[in-house]
């Protein structure tokens, strides 16, 4: 029944305008910043072959465009979740999801891996982009992959957050807002993790940032997929049981 759901929700996300024009939008602003990227790297050629251990081509292409790509997606998720269950509770079709014969977990499952799945699509045309200088440059492709990884489970983790928020309310755009609110504060939290004792290394663990960027040093520690997991879990975990409240209400 997940797949099913699955299946519907991406097909949906296909046939909506909505989603068709933020997926070009989005693949239109990184093209033009991938191509000022590879033009300033050009540029910077001729400095760097005298330098000893220079940054290559992964480091000054990919993972800028990759940094770029997660403020982006940032604020494209909260467009793509804030229907999910919002607009079903406002037109009274969530009553009817509820009363089928599924569980809440294959609900919420089956919703959020369509987004993620359309998400994933996402992610892989954006990585075309770096991974079409292997024709005439040599890639880091320990660094690419750890890139490509850390932007998918970011994704993974905002996205989770995004169907819990949009159980909350009947308003799709208050579901964006507050969802755009959280990840932003999550994701700038990290500029509170300076303070001294425990307090600056809880902000720091929270940050979306902080384990992130570890993944566009291509540093793959154990520490940021575990959080990245578990922030998924929880918040998928939080749908359910708001889902089962709600069942509970009617």
């Amino acid at each position: 029944m997940i797949v099913v759901i699955t299946a519907r929700e991406l097909r949906n996300l296909f046939l909506s305008p909505l989603a068709w024009t933020l997926l070009a939008v989005v693949q239109g602003l990184l093209a033009w910043m991938f191509l000022l990227l590879v033009n300033d790297f050009r540029e910077l050629q001729g400095r760097l072959a005298s330098l000893d251990n220079a940054p290559g081509v992964t480091d000054l292409v990919a993972a800028p465009l990759f940094r770029v790509a997660a403020w982006v997606l940032l604020l494209l998720i909260p467009l793509l979740t804030m229907r999910l269950f919002s607009e079903e509770r406002r037109t009274g079709t969530l009553d009817l999801l509820l009363s089928a014969p599924v569980t809440m977990s294959e609900i919420v499952l089956g919703k959020y891996l369509g987004i993620l799945a359309f998400l994933l699509i996402v992610i892989a045309l954006i990585a075309l982009m770096p991974l079409s200088l292997a024709l005439g440059a040599t890639l880091d492709i320990g660094k690419l992959l750890a890139g490509i990884l850390g932007l998918s489970l970011l994704t993974a983790a905002a996205s989770a957050a995004g169907v819990y928020l949009s159980t909350l309310t009947t308003q799709p755009a208050v579901a964006a807002i507050a969802t755009m609110g959280l990840l932003l504060a999550l994701w700038m939290i990290d500029a509170a993790s300076t303070a001294p004792g425990v307090t600056g290394n809880l902000f720091g663990y929270f940050s979306l940032r902080r384990h992130y960027d570890a993944f566009l040093l291509g540093l793959f520690d154990s520490t940021d997929l575990v959080y990245y997991l578990l922030f998924s879990t929880a918040f998928l975990g939080l749908t359910i049981r708001r889902l089962d409240d709600l069942r509970l209400r009617d």
